[in-house]
């Protein structure tokens, strides 16, 4: 397992501790909705805005005939590298935001990639297993149809928050019938992977609303589908995970480190000083270091994916 920043900060971060750390203290504590009240009210704040310049949004049709929306970020001008899945956040009841299509717009110009990002049902109006089940669908999507929509058969995936979740859940449903190493690799940005609160982890959570909302039907919440840190991760791509020391999900992400390092998974552990969840979408020079690392990782990744050329 690799451990980023174990020991002295780089010089590139120590500069951007004291930005942070006022950037944070101005903004003050956050937290997302706690009831379906709040949930509508955020909802309704949400301003989607228009897709960036050559994005489009294409419909795949999966069984029973439902379709699933799929937002894609082509790059300009340049032979595409690879695909990144890239699935939102939003504790599983928010959907893709203004600032997630730039984000990805950026991404698939920087590296020359594809980004395919998903719409899945949200809750509580679509609670589990809606989501695993749209973004499952969405990857055997792209393993079937990458090469012939984009030219490449590279595919990596990743998500933050509990998109972070769900592309854990879409990899070990993919590694089960013996698809995962489609895949060259996971970014995962501070994911949530104890939804039972049975572990030290999962209890510092476990009074968030948005846990009822996505799972207040399931009796059993350790369910890998669920709560991933309980699976059985042998067989998985390499993964990185990215996380700030003062988010609430820190030792979460410490525990799948751990786990997926015990199940002969090929790790990239990235701790970021003074920074809280979800801090990769702030304007601060944390973030963008951050997402710079998750990028030279992506490429890296992809590369190693892509078929060797022929002679």
């Amino acid at each position: 397992m690799h451990l980023g920043l174990n020991g002295p900060l780089p010089p590139r971060l120590e500069a951007q501790v004291a930005e942070s750390r006022a950037f944070y203290a101005e903004r003050g504590e956050r937290r997302g909705p706690a009831s379906l009240e709040e949930l509508r009210e955020a909802r309704a704040a949400q301003v989607a805005g228009p897709l960036p310049a050559g994005a489009t949004v294409e419909q795949i049709v999966v069984g029973s005939e439902r379709r699933i929306a799929l937002r894609i970020f082509p790059p300009k001008d340049t032979t595409v590298r690879g695909v990144y899945l890239d699935i939102p956040g939003g504790g599983f009841y928010l959907g893709p935001t203004a600032g997630g299509d730039l984000r990805n717009a950026a991404l698939a110009e920087s590296l020359g990639i594809a980004v395919v990002g998903v719409d899945y049902r949200l809750a509580p109006e679509h609670p589990w297993p809606a989501a695993p089940d749209d973004c499952e669908a969405a990857a055997r999507w792209l393993i079937e149809h990458a090469g012939t929509r984009f030219g490449t058969t590279a595919l990596a995936i990743g998500g933050s928050s509990a998109g972070a979740t769900l592309a854990m859940s879409t990899l070990l449903r993919l590694r089960d019938s013996g698809s995962a190493a489609a895949f060259a690799g996971a970014a995962l940005q501070f994911g949530t992977y104890d939804l039972s609160g049975q572990t030290p982890a999962g209890r510092l959570i476990a009074d968030e609303y948005f846990l009822e909302a996505y799972l207040g039907h399931v009796a059993d919440r350790t369910l890998p589908d669920v709560s991933p840190v309980f699976g059985d991760l042998r067989g998985l791509p390499p993964t990185q995970l990215i996380v700030g020391a003062r988010d609430v999900l820190l030792e979460d992400n410490l525990a799948m480190a751990a786990r997926l390092f015990a199940a002969g998974v090929e790790v990239d552990l990235r701790i970021y000083p003074e920074s809280p969840h979800g801090f990769t979408g702030h304007p601060t020079g944390m973030a963008r270091a951050a997402l710079d690392d998750r990028n030279s990782w992506l490429a890296d990744r992809l590369a190693a994916g892509a078929p060797t050329p022929g002679p």
